[in-house]
């Protein structure tokens, strides 16, 4: 997964929250965060109320990245290193439910629900493509070339009328029509774009580029680029809030969690987790609390966005990365 080796040094941080000694989340926070763990190749379920896990399903082989559908009610995992499929959960047994093989598709990775959260989007990179996977019967519904090297992470606008992959091997962010099933056009991006997102309304697209440590910014109206921040050693993912009051990256190569204000792209903060590995990340619905996956501590860091400090701990399994949020807990009830 990656193409660059992490390079390790101290960055005095001026702004840096203290990192919290509470273990558990905080107070109030309910449902379940489910969170995959590469070197278990098995999937954490985590109850908020108690800050137990309290349930645990194995996946396929290689684990990492995973997603939760609109309705809480079921989690798909990208068996990326290995594995060449999907797992699905059930979250309210906490229950691995179906494996949907995808050989003619290896190397899955980066994945999202579409619209009506029935079918999931799937890059391939050793295909060269995006596959439309129905989660119920593993039929693939779709299978979009992005005619690209490393297609690794995927985003898809709020209407699901746009996919854009960051093509790590040819360095660039290709976006795909989904109805029409074709790639439209790629934008040039700084070396081995890894992370990539792009904002509800298909406006802007985000790239992180590993070996450069540049994140940049698209205009998708005419393709221009716009320095958001540099300085990373592996911005690993770019997080967008919703209404994108702020974006925020985890440096993997650094160790460390960054955050942006969405608009003006001024660093606001950064918490350092020396040691760690900062890897996937995901917000509750309040708003206000993410849950950051820490693969060197087989841990979740619970952060208050606003305050940007962190709040709590979660425990996880071996080497967790991809996280998502369940309103649905373990058990079958839904606050």
């Amino acid at each position: 997964m990656a193409f660059r080796t992490l390079v390790a040094f101290a960055v005095a941080l001026a702004w840096a929250a203290p990192a919290s000694s509470q273990e558990g989340p905080p107070e109030g926070l309910t449902g379940t965060v489910v969170v995959v763990n590469k070197q278990g190749n098995d999937a954490s379920f985590i109850d908020l109320a108690t800050g137990r896990i309290v349930a645990t399903a194995p996946t396929g082989e290689g684990p990492h990245e995973l997603v939760v559908s609109p309705d809480g009610g079921t989690a798909v995992a990208t068996d990326y290193a290995g594995g060449n499929s999907l797992t699905v959960f059930d979250i309210a047994s906490g229950r691995r439910v179906r494996t949907i093989d995808l050989a003619a598709h290896p190397r899955p990775h980066g994945i999202s629900f579409m619209p009506g959260g029935e079918v999931v989007a799937v890059t391939s990179e050793a295909s060269q493509s995006v596959v439309l996977v129905r989660v119920s019967d593993g039929e693939i519904v779709a299978d979009i070339s992005t005619d690209a090297q490393g297609s690794h992470m995927l985003a898809v606008t709020a209407d699901g009328s746009r996919i854009w992959t960051g093509d790590i091997g040819s360095n660039t962010v290709s976006e795909l029509d989904v109805d029409a099933g074709t790639k439209v056009r790629a934008f040039d991006a700084p070396a081995a774009p890894e992370a990539v997102n792009v904002t509800p309304d298909g406006g802007r697209v985000f790239a992180g580029s590993n070996d450069t440590g540049r994140v940049t910014a698209f205009d998708t109206s005419d393709g221009s680029a716009t320095l958001l921040a540099d300085g990373f050693a592996w911005p690993y993912r770019i997080f967008l809030t919703p209404g994108v009051e702020q974006i925020i990256i985890p440096d993997l190569g650094h160790e460390t969690l960054r955050f942006f204000d969405g608009e003006t792209y001024e660093e606001l903060g950064r918490i350092d987790f020396p040691g760690e590995a900062p890897q996937g990340l995901i917000l509750h619905p309040d708003g206000r609390h993410l849950f950051q996956s820490l693969s060197g501590a087989g841990r979740i860091a619970v952060v208050d966005i606003r305050s940007r400090e962190v709040v709590g701990y979660l425990p996880a399994g071996s080497g967790p990365d991809g996280i998502g949020y369940s309103r649905v807990t373990v058990g079958g009830t839904s606050p």
